[in-house]
């Protein structure tokens, strides 16, 4: 136990084991404090560097009811009642291609994946893109092609956008920021507040894909697999999901930081917890032998065309065979269920039958991946 959770729990008088135990939970529950002075790589890792640096520097300046949701996208109301969904990211990945897909194919996902994960249905795009002076033109056009033919996939248009270009040396080759609007239909709302005890948690395929294709695509280990991106569109998976489990209560994708770090969120924002089962986390066994070789957990590995969906007890047989259905969906599985204690905690059931705590994510394990 580190030195600030001891100093927490044994400070003042002595406490009964369950008042300790009350304490750990509330130490638990903390978000995450930024206490930096300077931005590192673990800010953008996902886990709970991201945590504090939104919370104390961008939550607090634009603090607004939309914001405060911490949704994958802001769901706005327009005049006449119906609902929005408006998303925007940034991808930075290097290499810019990789086994299953590219920069540009990820700059297409992973906006229309925010935009369902809002439940809205993606419509439109914007695309902006940062270029390093001296970048190839024929390889620009090949990432501007996987992005109209990813675009095209996902039923989405591009546009509008932007173009910057800075001094060499300024970029690392090309930088893209894409935003979505996409329309949410009438009646379905997905929130963490609708999240309720004895839900289960299902996974929409193997995790780990797309974060262990990069890390193996830079050259920079001794380790080759035949691991490809899982980078998609989950639009599709989306709306088979809630057209056969229509209570669906909360979607969203584990990219940074991975499901591990996606389920800590979830636990805070419920109050809840949430206990996965070992034996059903659904990993490819050459993700999960690289994983070991590199000491990763796959728990924590991004995936870009993955998502968690919370479901009701009695929907949950009909959301599973939805997503099996699909192709892309071939290996979704139950890994989880919620429960009332321990609360705002994630805990692994292993395959001994002991359990360990799934903390959210600590540090940047894997660089510029998305």
């Amino acid at each position: 136990m580190s030195n600030t959770v001891h100093d927490y729990l044994t400070s003042g008088p002595t406490f009964a084991e369950g008042e300790v135990i009350a304490r750990i939970e509330a130490f638990r529950k903390r978000r995450p404090r930024l206490r930096d002075t300077i931005v590192t790589l673990a800010h953008g890792a996902g886990g709970k560097s991201s945590a504090a640096l939104v919370d104390a520097v961008f939550i607090e300046a634009f603090r607004n009811p939309v914001l405060d949701a911490r949704g994958d996208g802001g769901i706005v109301t327009l005049p006449g009642g119906e609902r929005m969904a408006f998303s925007t990211d940034s991808f930075v990945v290097q290499p810019l291609r990789f086994p299953g897909g590219s920069i540009g194919h990820l700059a297409v996902h992973g906006t229309v994946n925010d935009l369902a994960m809002s439940g809205a249905i993606p419509s439109w795009i914007s695309a902006a893109f940062v270029l390093e002076e001296g970048f190839p033109i024929d390889e620009l056009k090949e990432i501007v092609a996987d992005m109209a033919a990813a675009a095209a996939a996902a039923d989405v248009q591009i546009v509008t956008g932007d173009t910057k270009v800075v001094p060499r040396g300024a970029a690392d080759g090309v930088f893209i920021t894409t935003a979505g609007v996409g329309v949410i239909p009438a009646g379905r709302r997905l929130s963490a507040d609708a999240v309720r005890e004895g839900d289960r948690l299902i996974l929409s395929g193997p995790m780990g894909d797309h974060g262990m294709a990069v890390m193996l695509a830079r050259g920079d280990l001794a380790i080759e697999a035949d691991i490809r991106s899982d980078t998609a569109a989950v639009s599709g998976q989306v709306e088979s999901l809630l057209a056969a489990a229509p209570s669906t209560r909360w979607l969203r994708d584990p990219t940074r930081g991975g499901v591990g770090t996606v389920c800590n969120e979830l636990a805070q924002a419920t109050g809840l917890g949430v206990v996965l089962d070992e034996e059903r986390l659904p990993v490819r066994p050459m993700v999960n032998g690289a994983c070991e070789m590199l000491g990763i957990d796959p728990l924590y590995v991004a995936n870009e065309g993955r998502f968690l969906a919370v479901v009701a007890p009695e929907e949950t047989d009909a959301a599973l065979d939805a997503l099996l259905a699909d192709a892309a969906g071939e290996e979704a599985a139950i890994i989880g269920t919620i429960v009332a204690e321990p609360a705002a905690t994630v805990v692994l059931r292993t395959g001994f039958g002991g359990t360990r705590i799934v903390d959210m994510l600590v540090g940047d394990p894997l660089p510029r991946i998305c």
